[in-house]
């Protein structure tokens, strides 16, 4: 028997506030076609003031306890991926574990950025396959509304605000590619890539800085490195992107969508796209990408999903998973 962290629950919450290209128009020079021809983005959604991180996280979790039929007390651990906490410290986690009532077990933060969730995912399996815990809340949070450049068109257009979360549960397997759970994981990084995504800020520059990016050598990078992280994820579990029935994204630009799909020989019909609708959304994008994809009926009980994601530092990696 092979001990496999299973997901059990998913959930994501939005801020109410839509903010739809076109508002763009009133401040930049830009328009609604520009933003959409360059990314696919047409809305996202900004939190409201006073609306946290945590807030976010807390409540995409909640959601995925209600979709898991679980509560607090039934955690062993809590990871949260953000690049933008409440507080220096505590923790996003440590917070979030007291606004659900949660007085047991541990909680930490994970950060790399875009590629957040993935790192959060290959964590939280390591704790559960390695027997440090047996069901753990992974949760993708971020308020990159409140890092932009408001008069940087470049970037100011592309992100959101949001949150998603996913339960993982320690279940017995066959040790083989047909088992539920998480097959197999891959982490990169290469920090001589710091200026190509970064922000110009941080405690110890005593400022909060902006979001930098130099986008045409992101989408260089992005590409090649997604599609060679997610075929090798699938080489460490024994399968081939022919066995793939979902590809779930980190959701930041539509052109990257479909060149690592079509690099990989994938059809956009088995690619889960939520960028339309919530634009780049940092380590939130890929756990809010799942939880839609369930409630659309597109993500079932034994199908097979790759994730694949690339951020600032650079750091990507991947994901497969039998859901």
């Amino acid at each position: 028997m092979t001990l496999r962290a299973v997901a059990t629950g998913i959930g994501h919450y939005l801020p109410e506030r839509i903010v739809p290209n076109s508002e763009f128009e009133k401040t930049l020079d830009t328009s609604d076609e520009w933003i959409r021809s360059r990314s696919g983005i047409e809305r996202r959604h900004f939190a409201a003031e006073g609306e946290t991180t945590s807030d976010m996280a807390t409540k995409a979790a909640e959601a995925a306890l209600a979709d898991a039929g679980l509560t607090a007390a039934d955690l062993d651990a809590i990871v949260v991926a953000t690049s933008t906490p409440d507080f220096t410290f505590p923790s996003a986690a440590t917070m979030v574990q007291a606004k659900l009532g949660m007085e047991q077990g541990f909680a930490f933060d994970v950060q790399a950025v875009c590629a957040g969730f993935v790192y959060a995912l290959t964590n939280a399996n390591a704790l559960i396959v390695s027997g440090q815990a047996k069901r753990v809340l992974v949760i993708g949070a971020e308020t990159f509304s409140r890092l932009m450049d408001w008069e940087d068109r470049g970037t100011c257009v592309l992100f959101g605000d949001g949150a998603g979360a996913l339960i993982l549960e320690a279940q017995d397997g066959d040790g083989t590619s047909a088992d539920r759970g998480i097959l197999a994981t891959d982490l990169n990084s290469d920090g001589r890539y710091k200026d190509l995504l970064y922000v110009d800020g941080g405690v110890s520059t005593q400022s909060t800085g902006h979001l930098r990016m130099v986008g045409k050598e992101v989408f260089r990078h992005a590409v090649e490195k997604l599609c060679t992280t997610a075929n090798t994820v699938l080489e460490k579990a024994g399968l081939t992107s022919e066995d793939v029935d979902w590809i779930v994204p980190h959701q930041a630009n539509l052109r990257i969508i479909k060149g690592t799909a079509q690099k990989m020989k994938i059809p956009m019909s088995h690619v889960v796209v939520t960028v339309q609708d919530h634009g780049n959304t940092s380590a939130a994008s890929i756990p809010l990408a799942l939880s839609v994809g369930k409630a659309r009926g597109q993500i079932k009980e034994g199908d097979l999903v790759v994730t694949e994601a690339i951020g600032g530092g650079l750091a990507w990696g991947a994901v497969v998973i039998r859901w």
